[in-house]
């Protein structure tokens, strides 16, 4: 298993991102991409450049099949444009929620300290850019994993493409709190192509 360290400095376009992800995956034939999150928007154009065996999508954005998409829906954009700072950098992201949103997507303080040190401030015009999709991306097999309803409609996306679905209750973070449960969702969605 490998985990692409994200950009740093923190990104400042979906090409950043994108490079930093694409330059830390090991050279193989058969990856299984399994984002989370966000990271679902650089599937795409992975799949197109790599030779993708499958991918997991893990309480993550799950693009169209064409087109282009924005890296925050404006809802988002609209509620973090007040926590923008001087230098037009938003803080580090638990710090977007308020905090009895935040406190419990953590198992205990030392998981929190340990996410909390590796965030980085993300400059706000990140958040306004689109990322394109190219055609064909989603003919690659895959599954989708979720943790309660936070990605309810990419779920409900998911099953209209006819991919596997497991949903295990949890937050967005659940796989901080059973990892190895998780894990072995993934597998399980991992062998259905």
């Amino acid at each position: 298993m490998t985990v692409p360290a994200p950009p740093s400095p923190a990104a400042s376009s979906p090409a950043t991102v994108l490079a930093a992800i694409e330059n830390g995956l090991p050279d193989a034939d058969d990856l299984v991409l399994v984002p989370h999150s966000n990271a679902g928007l650089y599937v795409p154009a992975l799949v197109m450049k790599r030779p993708v065996r499958g991918a997991v999508f893990v309480d993550a954005v799950l693009p169209p099949a064409r087109g282009s998409v924005p890296v925050a829906p404006a809802g988002l954009r609209d509620m973090l444009r007040d926590h923008v700072g001087a230098d037009a950098s938003l803080p580090p992201w638990t710090r977007w929620w308020p905090e009895e949103s935040v406190a419990g997507l953590f198992p205990d303080a030392e998981t929190r300290a340990r996410v909390e040190a590796e965030q980085a401030r993300v400059p706000f015009d990140y958040l306004t850019a689109r990322v394109d999709l190219p055609d064909g991306w989603d003919t690659v097999p895959a599954g989708y994993l979720s943790f309660g309803d936070t990605y309810a409609d990419e779920r409900e996306d998911a099953r209209a493409r006819g991919w596997p679905v497991h949903t295990m209750p949890g937050s967005h973070l659940h796989l901080l709190h059973d990892p190895a449960g998780v894990a072995a969702n993934i597998m399980e969605l991992s062998t259905s192509f």
